[in-house]
């Protein structure tokens, strides 16, 4: 009889003792686990069933695709350099664990060095994902049915953990991840993706997680899109978005669909502070079937460079950028914290390279610096829960590190 009440003691002791050791700020990996791979693997040519770690200083030829198959891990060493050929895809069924730095990045590229001309990550029911400081280009290679692949796809309730990487040149979504995953998103910068479609955080059905000091530049959909299920309305998705740099977003899409730097819908929770959006097709968009309630957002900075700028889809139509700050087709508003510019020079958060495009197209190459100048307006106005400063480069070294 004493086990029976003792055994329902230590189980819920250590279900707390679990809940605990997930806890985390936005600085270091929930992930403590490391599940071990089954050594090196051998430089050279790759393809079909693949377990194990791509070493450092090797080069790695992807003739055809990869299955990391369930229980199995494809790790890295900082360094590891991995070239796709023939539209390849990489499936991850098990565990992907992606370890660079920033001396010595991981490299995952195509043979051609063009946009779209490989499958990427598909990841549907992988166990864990793991990503720091590695680049990955030119994804989004067509599927059978022709249409362009996403760089990074997850369906499942599992750790997605991305971290002081590069994303660049996608053709459709960059990460699209839903059904319950829990998310850290830190300092990552995207660049150029999504030919006519595509968002570069694309969070659905019930995640739950951090968006914060990633750089979004160019991407042709919204920079972070947020939803839960219109059939499946609970979990929710509830993500904090804060102190991000989110430039030239959205305008591949134009009216049609416009983009947003960010949007909260169909019963999504949003916490929105501290971002820098300039230049987008629309700022900050909360439709009326997310969860207003419990949404929160503030100290948020608006900026064009431009008064006006022409549809990409329609050109015989003018877009008042400062007008879509706060576009009419949403319900939010400008909050008392946030600093909206009304002209140009007004609240210009004062980039230390930048020419003030508005539009770019898929595959532009992106040589600026959005760091901040001394004496911007950025500097010591955000929400203190989060960071003193707005943007994804912040003063306290909390921010991007690219």
């Amino acid at each position: 009889m004493k086990i029976s009440y003792i055994q329902p003691l230590i189980s819920a002791f250590l279900i707390v003792l679990s809940i605990s050791s997930c806890q985390k700020d936005e600085v270091t990996t929930f992930t403590k686990i490391v599940i071990p791979s089954s050594g090196p693997i051998t430089a050279g040519n790759i393809s079909g069933f693949l377990k194990g770690t791509l070493l450092t200083g090797q080069t790695y030829i992807i003739t055809a695709d990869i299955t990391v198959k369930k229980g199995d891990t494809l790790a890295s060493q900082p360094g590891a350099i991995v070239i796709v050929k023939n539209n390849s895809q990489i499936n991850i069924q098990g565990v992907l664990q992606l370890i660079g730095s920033k001396e010595q990045p991981v490299s995952f590229n195509s043979d051609t060095n063009q946009p779209g001309t490989w499958g990427g990550f598909q990841c549907d029911t992988a166990q864990a994902i793991i990503i720091k400081w590695t680049h990955v280009d030119n994804t989004g290679g067509p599927d059978a049915s022709g249409s362009a692949r996403g760089t990074l796809k997850v369906k499942n309730a599992i750790n997605v953990d991305i971290e002081d990487s590069w994303f660049t040149n996608g053709q459709d979504d960059l990460i699209r991840i839903e059904k319950g995953a829990t998310i850290t998103l830190l300092r990552n910068t995207i660049s150029s993706s999504g030919s006519t479609d595509g968002e570069a955080f694309n969070l659905k059905t019930g995640v739950k997680g951090i968006v914060a000091y990633n750089v979004i530049f160019s991407q042709a959909g919204s920079a972070v899109k947020l939803e839960t299920s219109s059939r499946i309305p609970f979990p929710q998705t509830e993500v904090e978005v804060y102190n991000n740099t989110i430039v030239s977003n959205g305008w591949r899409r134009g009216s049609a669909e416009p983009g947003r730097a960010v949007s909260v819908g169909v019963n999504a929770i949003g916490h929105i502070y501290n971002n820098i959006i300039v230049n987008n097709y629309h700022g900050i968009e909360l439709f009326s079937d997310g969860d207003l309630v419990k949404t929160t957002y503030g100290n948020n900075l608006f900026y064009a460079t431009r008064d006006t700028y022409t549809d990409l889809v329609d050109s015989t139509q003018k877009i008042n950028i400062r007008d879509n700050f706060y576009p009419a087709s949403g319900v939010g508003v400008a909050q008392p914290s946030d600093l909206v510019s009304k002209k140009i020079g007004n609240y210009d958060p004062l980039f230390i390279n930048f020419n003030g495009l508005v539009a770019a197209p898929n595959g532009f190459p992106n040589t600026y610096n959005f760091r901040l100048q001394n004496g911007s307006p950025a500097f010591g106005t955000g929400f203190a829960k989060y960071d003193q400063d707005l943007g994804a480069y912040t003063t306290n070294g909390k921010g991007n590190q690219h």
